[in-house]
């Protein structure tokens, strides 16, 4: 039942960290997979996915760039069928919220929240013509929690965390199943400023219960299953995968 054999993924910002993990798993899960990155700089997670016997292409667009997202979708779907959609592309700008540049706010609300609106409507279409189709959103523990210093991020996440659930009430009785995984402390170029930070880093690792920062592939086991027809009945759920920080 978590076999992805016949299916093809769509994994935004599959070069590194969190994304490349993913894609790498649901590979070894059997999908065929569409890389997606802003540069065109994937050769080490397709190199992982080949590694793993399955296909794998090349999608590069800037997601910051709204306007082009839907039609550079519609080309992507003239060519591949696109069954598993994992929204993982995501920004960060950290600066005290009375400092925030409404550049900054605005440039993370584009790439994390706006950018995978369209993304999710432009693949979910054809999802529910067919009757069949998995979404899958990154969101965050900044889904539930506040935050320092990251104003427009936790409001993106919180969005995803809506997002998700208002897709899901809409199109699971067609089929669709929209969920999300919400990471906790995962040592990712996003999060290289706490960790190398003396003060937060130790305070952060004291409150995980698992006692060490999360690793891109502990999200490889989550996906796979919210890919899979093992969860053909979850519906608008996200599912923390943090060591245990949202139980203390």
């Amino acid at each position: 039942m978590f076999s992805l054999e016949g299916r093809t993924a769509l994994v935004t910002g599959s070069r590194t960290g969190i994304g490349r993990a993913v894609a790498a798993g649901l590979a070894r899960a059997g999908a065929d997979v569409v890389l997606h990155g802003h540069r065109d700089d994937l050769s080490e997670v397709e190199a992982e996915v080949r590694e793993a016997g399955r296909e794998s292409w090349r999608w590069v667009l800037d997601l910051s760039d709204l306007d082009r997202v839907p039609g550079a979708a519609e080309e992507l779907l003239a060519r591949h069928r696109v069954d598993i959609l994992v929204n993982n592309a995501g920004i960060i700008r950290r600066a005290p919220a009375a400092g925030h540049a409404y550049a900054d706010w605005r440039a993370v609300l584009d790439v994390n929240l706006d950018a995978v609106f369209l993304l999710s409507q432009a693949f979910g279409r054809p999802m529910l013509e067919r009757g069949q189709g998995k979404i899958v959103m990154i969101a965050s523990m900044l889904s539930f929690q506040g935050g320092v210093n990251v104003a427009g991020y936790t409001a993106a996440k919180h969005g995803v965390a809506g997002l998700t659930r208002s897709l899901a009430c809409e199109w699971a009785a067609q089929g669709v199943q929209v969920n999300a995984i919400a990471p906790g402390y995962i040592a990712t170029g996003n999060t290289r400023a706490l960790r190398e930070d003396p003060e937060r880093e130790p305070a952060i690792r004291a409150r995980i219960p698992a006692g060490r920062w999360g690793t891109p592939e502990d999200l490889a086991g989550a996906a796979v299953f919210l890919a899979s027809s093992a969860s053909d009945y979850v519906n608008g759920h996200v599912l923390a995968v943090d060591g245990g920080w949202l139980a203390r």
